[in-house]
């Protein structure tokens, strides 16, 4: 899963740009005021933010990004794409456009959708850090995923076998509410469906009769046409009556012209092909016609003439027509509707012995989410002993090393009288209650001490922008969320230089070597780890500026890091220098 290559048009400073980006680590650098900040600012679009029109390039009508990504058709990502009709068999498409006046407007898989439908397929796709980006910090749900992600196998089971147990207290819990409703509402709805069912079981209607009858109520409203339009054919055949076995005007019949038709053609057939063929077709009909005969005279005398069973019939559908009034509009839908009773009448139907197992189960179900929440909280704060430390340490290589984390881990207790109160809380083993929810008892919350001595305080307020970023990129190295293919870093390196900043390339290096990485940066330390380094070059004609992007290698690459290090591109000890950083890369190990 990549983001693939990303297009943007009339955005800020960028005219026209293209970024093709690799799996790897890939950096984008450039000088100051070149549209580097633009180029994440129109990812952030793509990803869902808020558009400023003031963002639409100067005499544009209007700023396009868009994105290819590459991600498999069951990703979460693709699933809602496809939710949203969108299509995803040959990759993901998402476009953004935002126009100088107006509303923007977004696109995913090809399909029109609503900014907020991108925001929830990028936030399956991208992790952008940077001063304003930091929603994984800011949404304290994600300080408890990527606590659980960093508990591999164990704590996942944990958090299975509790999640299990939750939903069959929930299930429990929605059950006793219907039944606990007023007796005297319980009581007539109960009411209601026992006489719905008693009367359908009393009229008992079978799926399509009222077609059948239908159809039999039109044969014997009509029998006395009916037999004579019969007879009348059966007659014109073949003359008489097949009710009275008299015979009348016979040579005048269908039968008989036919057979006297044959007979004059017969003499002369032999003589002329074209009319021994008019003779066949002749006899074909007389033979037809003899067929056709004794069934009109079968279908004749069999016609029904019973008033006895038309009165019947009658009475039935009217039987039937005031069930489906009142309880569907076919027999189909009233055997449905039976079957719906019937199961909601077993389901309010019961007894107080019934009442009081069901509280029995409930209160057994609450104390098993009580355990399973235990082991699972238990398991968390081990994970978040090791997270904070490991964090802790990798902010000693990101020039943080003043700087510690800690992952406080506690339960949303209630006290005393109100914990009763509380219906979504439950007992732990130290007698103590916290309240339930699906994803445990715990409220996780990851803070930064960033001096010694200073009391942790939650880390979107105690850190800055850059330290936010180095913040962010510690805790992905240590906690691995496998379910985020792509993180953007801009601001990471601020305020870093010297060691740091090869450390910091580094772990970037090792960041990506299991996912991919997009980082904003003017450190040439960092710049020289990339698998693929885009530059944003600006040029002015002395009235318009105009900044794209290009992909650099070789001699252009090795000049653009010598700029970074030394202010010039074309410094000797500058290009000493970055050659030695691109060497020193090739033989690192990224872990």
């Amino acid at each position: 899963m990549t983001l693939r290559r990303i297009r943007i048009q009339h955005l800020g400073v960028i005219e026209e740009a293209e970024l093709e980006l690799a799996e790897g680590l890939n950096v984008i650098t450039g000088e100051t005021g070149a549209g580097k900040t633009m180029l994440v600012s129109g990812l952030g679009l793509l990803l869902g933010e808020r558009a400023d029109p003031g963002l639409v390039r100067s005499g544009a009508t209007r700023a396009v990004v868009e994105g290819e990504v590459d991600v498999p058709v069951d990703h979460p990502a693709a699933v809602r794409v496809q939710e949203a009709g969108g299509d995803v068999e040959d990759g993901l498409i998402l476009v953004r456009t935002v126009p100088a006046e107006g509303r923007s407007r977004a696109s995913v898989g090809g399909r029109s959708a609503p900014v907020s439908v991108l925001a929830e397929v990028g936030h399956h796709l991208v992790a952008v850090h940077g001063q304003a980006d930091q929603w994984r910090l800011r949404d304290a749900d994600q300080h408890r995923v990527l606590l659980d992600v960093a508990g591999g196998e164990e704590l996942a089971r944990a958090s299975a076998r509790y999640a299990e147990v939750w939903q069959r207290w929930q299930q429990l819990r929605s059950r006793l509410q219907e039944l606990s409703r007023s007796a005297t509402e319980r009581g007539l709805r109960v009411d209601a469906l026992r006489v719905a069912l008693q009367e359908i079981e009393r009229v008992a209607p079978v799926e399509g009769e009222e077609d059948d009858l239908r159809a039999e109520a039109d044969r014997l409203t009509y029998a006395e046409d009916l037999r004579g339009a019969a007879q009348g054919a059966h007659d014109a055949l073949v003359g008489g009556d097949p009710a009275s076995g008299a015979v009348e005007s016979e040579s005048s019949s269908v039968a008989a012209l036919l057979s006297t038709a044959a007979g004059a053609l017969a003499s002369a057939a032999d003589h002329d092909t074209e009319l021994a063929d008019l003779l066949r077709r002749v006899q074909e009909l007389s033979y037809l016609a003899s067929d056709l005969a004794p069934d009109l005279a079968a279908y004749a005398t069999g016609v029904e003439i019973d008033p006895e069973r038309l009165d019947a019939v009658h009475a039935r559908r009217a039987e039937l027509s005031a069930l489906m009034r009142r309880y569907g509009g076919s027999t189909a839908e009233v055997l449905a509707l039976g079957e719906k009773a019937s199961r909601e009448l077993a389901a309010l139907d019961v007894s107080d012995e019934d009442l009081a197992e069901l509280r029995q189960q409930l209160e057994q179900s609450r104390a098993e989410v009580g355990r399973a929440g235990a082991e699972l909280s238990t398991l968390r704060g081990q994970t978040a002993q090791h997270v904070g430390e490991r964090v802790t340490e990798e902010l000693t290589h990101l020039a943080m090393g003043s700087a510690t984390v800690v992952v406080d881990v506690s339960p949303r207790l209630v006290d005393g009288e109100d914990g009763e109160a509380v219906d979504g809380a439950v007992e732990l083993p130290d007698g103590s209650r916290a309240v339930a929810t699906r994803h445990g008892l715990d409220v996780v919350e990851i803070r930064l001490a960033a001096n010694p001595g200073a009391p942790p305080r939650t880390v979107t307020r105690a850190a800055s922008g850059g330290e936010l970023s180095r913040v962010m990129l510690a805790l992905e190295l240590v906690c691995g969320d496998p379910s985020v293919p792509t993180y953007v870093f801009d601001e990471v390196d601020a305020g870093v230089g010297g060691a740091a900043a090869l450390s910091l390339g580094g772990r970037l290096a090792q960041l990506a070597t299991h996912a991919q990485v997009v980082v904003v940066t003017h450190l040439g330390q960092v710049a020289a780890q990339a698998d693929r380094h885009l530059v944003v070059r600006k040029s002015t004609d002395g009235q318009v500026t105009r900044s794209g992007v290009v992909a650099v290698e070789g001699t252009e690459r090795e000049a653009e890091l010598a700029r970074m290090l030394g202010g010039l591109a074309d410094s000797d000890a500058a290009l000493e220098h970055a050659r030695e950083l691109l060497a020193r890369r090739a033989t690192m190990d990224p872990g």
